[in-house]
């Protein structure tokens, strides 16, 4: 199972960034496609929020930008929220991997749900955290 982090959303509507939103486009279309299931946690999607609250207080979009565009990334893959048992990952992640907080926490509701490629641009890529292989769809 496959999941994308706050960073190729983000990147698939970034005109500032014309490389990086083609990629990032294509990987949501070929995800979207694809035989292998993917999910939307719950933790990318209120950092996609957030990122688009702040596009919209920079008065990059409209507020009604903001909900088409975080309705049709919710629209492409299910959402997925973890459990109580995110958390004895979290701090088994966090101490054995020094990850930040918030990339810990991610990789802990990954692993929960049964994730095994993250698509992120802010991690280590080709490393391997218990099974959950990283992905930078950029490089």
């Amino acid at each position: 199972m496959n999941a994308v982090d706050t960073n190729v959303f983000v990147y698939a509507l970034d005109v500032d960034e014309p490389v990086k939103q083609t990629k990032a486009q294509q990987l949501l279309k070929d995800l979207t496609a694809g035989a292998d299931p993917t999910v939307l946690l719950w933790q990318v999607a209120g950092e996609l929020l957030s990122n688009l609250r702040k596009r919209e207080s920079a008065g990059r979009i409209t507020a009604t930008d903001v909900q088409m565009h975080f309705d049709d990334f919710l629209a492409m893959f299910p959402l997925v929220t973890p459990g109580a048992a995110v958390f004895p990952r979290y701090f088994d992640l966090h101490a054995r991997f020094s990850l930040s907080h918030w990339d810990a926490m991610l990789l802990a509701a990954c692993r929960e749900v049964g994730v095994t490629t993250l698509y992120s641009e802010d991690m280590d890529a080709g490393t391997d955290y218990d099974g959950l292989k990283i992905v930078n769809p950029f490089a």
